[in-house]
């Protein structure tokens, strides 16, 4: 990653620490949530394997970004630009596990309750492509180091979205679920903004591009969830599953709705 001149040492520090410290809340946030979502048995290990890869990937990736981090406060240029190298493919298998792993999950009909299919659907998968088309642009622009880790920094944002997901009371927020998750990792971008403006008195562009992709790509999702193309995805994705049977935009009964009984088995209103 190439030297940032024209700035005070001690201003450059100071940007270094604030984005070793937001890795590091950020890495909290992650592994906090996934693990609260396995206490409340709302997790398990016994899952198929793929789930388990694709877990493996994305914490990788939160590890992965932290380290990063951590190298380049340390001056460790030469550790952080190898594993940069190795990220540059853990991005392409994250891409792909993610779709994979959501796509199976709406086949089989698994979706949450408080969640409709569709709309998760894609919210996940444009999280993940946001993610590595930031990212990717991060690792083009890895000699301008402050473009780099700030687009850095917005595409490790998206995948938040998700674990906010599993901390927020969901059931409550019903039908805005995953404008909140968005509207929480916004969070970070928008502490990221306050430390520029603190330490330098102007907001980076950087930011405009990074956060204007990430409201895009939020804008994106609503508008792709509410279309003929959203519909036509979840057929093509659903065909010839159980998942084909289930309403693209419709809520699941809560697992703990009274449903009326014929012959003592629970069936689900007209």
């Amino acid at each position: 990653m190439a030297t940032i001149v024209d700035r005070p040492a001690a201003q450059i520090g100071l940007e270094e620490r604030f984005f070793l410290r937001a890795a590091i809340a950020m890495a909290i946030v992650a592994a906090g949530a996934f693990s609260f979502s396995l206490a409340m048995g709302r997790s398990s290990f016994h899952v198929p394997p793929l789930v388990h890869a694709h877990a493996i990937a994305f914490m990788g990736w939160v590890t992965i970004y932290l380290l990063q981090n951590i190298f380049v406060t340390t001056g460790r240029i030469d550790l952080h630009r190898l594993l940069g190298w190795v990220g540059v493919g853990w991005i392409a298998m994250m891409v792909v596990l993610g779709n994979v792993a959501i796509v199976l999950m709406v086949r089989r009909g698994g979706i949450p309750f408080v969640f409709q299919p569709l709309h998760l659907l894609v919210y996940d998968s444009v999280i993940i492509f946001t993610f590595a088309g930031l990212t990717y642009a991060a690792i083009v622009l890895r000699r301008r180091t402050d473009w780099h880790r700030r687009l850095h920094y917005c595409g490790m944002s998206m995948l938040l979205g998700p674990a906010f997901a599993r901390l927020l009371p969901l059931p409550l927020l019903i039908p805005w679920e995953l404008e909140a998750s968005y509207f929480a990792l916004m969070i970070f971008p928008a502490l990221a903004v306050w430390s520029d403006v603190r330490r330098s008195g102007r907001v980076h562009p950087a930011w405009r591009w990074g956060i204007g992709t990430m409201v895009a790509a939020m804008l994106l999702t609503e508008v792709i969830t509410h279309s003929a193309i959203g519909s036509a995805l979840y057929r093509v994705v659903t065909a010839g599953s159980p998942g084909a049977a289930i309403a693209p935009l419709e809520y699941a009964p809560p697992p703990w709705t009274l449903r009326p009984l014929i012959g003592g088995v629970p069936v689900h209103p007209a």
